[in-house]
């Protein structure tokens, strides 16, 4: 299996953002298998997605952005050897 470079995901995932779709946290949760304390310690960090407010009280992940993020995890899982 060819090895994609990170400049080459990122370009992926930017053609992906272009279709937008919105995911509530129980799914950010399972696509991810981060903890809700987790996800909201690497929005503050700055190394995940922020979520979009939907109004007053509603708060949602582009589908689009969640999937990157998980695709640059896996794509470091060989730098970090």
């Amino acid at each position: 299996m060819a090895r994609v470079s990170l400049p080459q995901l990122q370009q992926d995932c930017k053609a992906e953002l272009a279709r937008r779709r919105f995911i509530k946290l129980a799914q950010v949760k399972d696509y991810t298998s981060v903890s809700t304390s987790e996800i909201y310690r690497r929005i503050a960090a700055g190394t995940f997605p922020k979520q979009i407010t939907l109004g007053p009280k509603s708060v949602a992940w582009d589908l689009g952005e969640v999937l990157c993020w998980c695709d640059e995890m896996a794509a470091q899982r060989g730098e970090a050897a």
